[in-house]
């Protein structure tokens, strides 16, 4: 009788769902309909915010040129310097002619003096004075000129040493040793890849809301980068009646980026509502996304979805899911559970 009654109940077990026999060994999360920001993704090209062609400011001959292309050069390095006999010669004629525009003023400030003296006491006449003061002011204008020559002659000879406005890398070369420059002639080209950023056409339609949220994140490779800030133009492109906004990206990071790549820009347009569930409840198997759902009964199914785009750890469900369904967060364990269970109901 034992043992007929260990049969009925072993039976009976078997019978009852099998969530009656055990808690599930993994957690569930509920799929729900939130309010997300709908995004555009276009493509941009990367640009440099610091670029420019550094060109001479005095003439001369090529003397030596310390870089060449593909050469990163810090701020403030000596890149070219330029022939400065010329220059050398005009600063020691200013700083003569400076010399003597000082002995001239000393001695016309110590005749000023000396009439100023006997002036007080009477002693020469008003005109005498008149003439004095005169040429001390005189003296003291071309001392002040002579001043401002010398200032000139060694900023023209300070031109012939050519140094890096910023850090970056050097992309083009313009001349070579010996070559004679006049100023205004290129030397070297160059940017900085401290500072990028993305330049996109955005189309007409959708510049409002754009400008609007003044929100978009750059696309590299799985991960997104916010931008700072976005600098739209305030003129549409009369032949393709796009926007053009740059999308400046933060300072010093190794982003990976270099000028004139393309990439993937997501500009945030409007708010739209979502069905969304935790993204490691999903499950990629070969070309299959699919869930395990779980049912009021805790009877769980393997079944397949379509996803979009993640959010901060969520994962939109486009098809295959409806609200308030269950989902279980691990996958693995909700699989061995699965095939336990069909093993048991067989």
């Amino acid at each position: 009788m034992t043992r007929i009654r260990m049969r009925h109940t072993l039976w009976a077990l078997l019978l009852l769902p099998f969530a009656a026999q055990a808690e599930l060994p993994f957690d569930t999360a509920t799929a729900e309909r939130q309010t997300i920001a709908q995004e555009r993704i276009l493509d941009g090209r990367v640009e440099a915010v610091q670029r420019s062609t550094i060109s001479a400011q005095t003439s001369g001959r090529i003397r030596e040129i310390y870089v060449d292309v593909d050469d990163f050069v810090e701020v403030d390095e000596l890149l070219v310097r330029v022939s400065d006999t010329e220059q050398q010669a005009r600063v020691s004629q200013a700083e003569g002619d400076l010399a003597d525009a000082r002995a001239r003023f000393n001695e016309a400030r110590s005749e000023f003096d000396r009439i100023e003296d006997v002036f007080e006491r009477g002693v020469v006449s008003r005109s005498e004075f008149d003439r004095a003061e005169a040429a001390l002011g005189s003296a003291r204008a071309r001392l002040r000129s002579a001043e401002g020559r010398v200032e000139e002659a060694r900023e023209q000879l300070g031109y012939t040493e050519v140094y890096a406005p910023y850090s970056g890398i050097v992309t083009e070369r313009h001349v070579e040793v010996g070559e004679s420059v006049s100023p205004g002639s290129p030397l070297l080209s160059g940017i900085s890849l401290d500072q990028l950023r993305v330049a996109v056409d955005v189309p007409q339609r959708l510049i409002h809301n754009v400008r609007e949220r003044r929100s978009a994140e750059v696309l590299l490779n799985g991960d997104r980068v916010a931008a700072e800030s976005l600098t739209i133009f305030p003129y549409a492109d009369p032949a393709s009646s796009t926007f053009r906004i740059r999308v400046n990206l933060p300072e010093q990071q190794d982003l990976g980026l270099f000028p004139g790549m393309f990439v993937k820009t997501a500009f945030v347009v409007e708010d739209v509502e979502r069905l969304l569930v935790p993204v490691e409840a999903v499950v990629y198997r070969s070309e299959v996304i699919a869930v395990y759902v779980v049912d009021e009964d805790d009877r769980v199914a393997f079944r397949q979805v379509r996803v979009g785009r993640q959010h901060d750890g969520m994962i939109e469900i486009l098809g295959g899911l409806d609200d308030d369904e269950r989902v279980a967060l691990d996958p693995v364990h909700a699989q061995i559970y699965l095939k336990e269970h069909q093993q048991v109901n067989r």
